[in-house]
């Protein structure tokens, strides 16, 4: 049996803290499975219980206060051979409680251990959500107003199918953490200690005085028998591996080449209706057919029935890192709405700008070139007007070109639509 734990890093903690203790019996537990670091992932957050992922020479992920449950989820599906170990104090999981919730239902092999000195020990001593209403702690009489939670209680009505409450001096809790990571499915240890370095100070706390708060509790431990399932994992994978194979993504080869030599960037502003994204999309569409990378990032309105207007696209022949438009090379100008969301970049752009601007739309004082469309008068309705400004883009030769336009809509469209797309842009004028 070989330990797990750091040399490099030995367990740095208040003397008399419970967690000390909780860590040298999980490396015992770790030593009694004959688990190799190799084999095991320990994923915390932030708060003392956050250090535990540096104690042991395992895989590690340390992230974001209560968040850990949920880059535990992504590392067992991705890699359903290691063991997941999370630790969580009261106050991460009182944070981070939906996804406490979310992991109970969902019953995938994590083991969580929970903790629980009943208040925010390394940040001050405030209350958690576990914290007695009696307890004297550093946010005055806040924990007075709320009634503590129960984890086992909240855990087993949400559908953990293995959950256990106890003290983190029981004498055999190396075996109940082994028996919690070797149950197939999502399991909780609600492990109550002291801090003495916060909670300890005001309160009487002492491991005696754990003892017989929990037997004065209804006992909970291991396996909750209307909770037993099929582990998610395994559930996931046997009702996935029954379905067809996706298809596989039509390949778009290079066949033309671009106009543009270098990274073009370009805002559609419109407004809904006009099917502001359907033409940002044949427009990366068309980049594609000339070997190009291309980004596209639609701006959603909050009312759905609304719909979008604006539409940012980047098309280069270098890898795109960032996405972000301050100072377009193209702005088409097709509706008051999305003109008014972007009003800040015609203050940005310069002679080097080409605005396409829809007759009577009108667009902030600037620099940049304008090119006047009356699609109106061409007798071209609303609703194709985006696709009309990208067959105007192409016929000025910006960006992109007709062949590469032409070889967008055939992958785009079939039939009937492919014929009246074709016949738009082949017709729409440039002057």
């Amino acid at each position: 049996m070989v330990s797990l734990l750091n040399d490099a890093r030995p367990p740095v903690f208040c003397p008399g803290c419970s967690h000390e203790r909780i860590t040298h019996t999980l490396d015992k537990a770790f030593q009694n499975m004959g688990l190799t670091g190799d084999r095991v992932v320990m994923v915390s957050d932030i708060g003392c219980s956050g250090l535990f992922d540096t104690f042991f020479n395992t895989h590690a992920l340390h992230g974001l206060h209560g968040r850990a449950l949920t880059y535990a989820a992504g590392l067992k599906l991705a890699r359903p051979d290691l063991k997941v170990v999370v630790t969580m104090g009261d106050g991460g999981q009182g944070i981070g409680g939906a996804h406490l919730l979310a992991a109970c239902r969902r019953n995938l092999d994590l083991t969580l251990l929970i903790l629980n000195n009943f208040n925010f020990g390394m940040t001050g001593g405030q209350y958690s959500a576990t914290t007695p209403p009696d307890a004297l702690v550093g946010s005055a009489f806040l924990n007075q107003l709320e009634r503590p939670l129960d984890i086992c209680q909240v855990a087993r009505s949400a559908g953990a199918a293995y959950v256990t409450r106890c003290s983190a001096y029981r004498k055999d809790l190396d075996a109940e953490i082994q028996r919690a990571i070797e149950f197939e499915g999502f399991a909780v240890l609600d492990i109550w200690g002291v801090c003495p370095g916060r909670y300890t100070k005001k309160n009487r706390l002492t491991p005696k005085t754990i003892d017989e708060a929990l037997a004065g509790l209804p006992p909970v431990e291991g396996i909750v028998d209307e909770n037993t399932r099929m582990e998610y994992g395994r559930h996931y994978r046997q009702l996935s591996g029954n379905l067809k194979p996706a298809p596989v993504p039509p390949k778009i080869e290079a066949e033309f080449q671009s106009p543009a030599a270098h990274r073009q960037e370009l805002t559609l502003l419109g407004s809904a209706g006009q099917r502001i994204i359907t033409a940002g999309e044949i427009l990366c569409l068309a980049g594609l057919t000339a070997g190009l990378n291309t980004t596209q990032k639609n701006e959603y309105n909050i009312t759905v029935m609304r719909g979008p207007s604006i539409s940012e696209l980047i098309l280069s022949p270098q890898e795109i890192d960032y996405t972000g438009i301050d100072r377009p090379d193209v702005i088409v100008a097709l509706a008051p709405e999305g003109v008014d969301r972007r009003r800040q970049i015609f203050e940005q752009i310069d002679g080097n700008t080409l605005i396409l601007q829809a007759a009577g739309v009108a667009v902030p004082n600037c620099q940049a070139r304008i090119h006047q469309m009356d699609l109106k008068a061409q007798g071209i309705k609303k609703p194709d007007w985006a696709l009309a400004s990208v067959g105007v883009l192409a016929k000025l030769g910006r960006i992109i070109n007709p062949e590469m336009l032409a070889a967008a809509l055939k992958i785009k469209f079939k039939g009937k639509t492919l014929e009246n797309s074709l016949e738009l842009v082949e017709k729409v004028a440039t002057v």
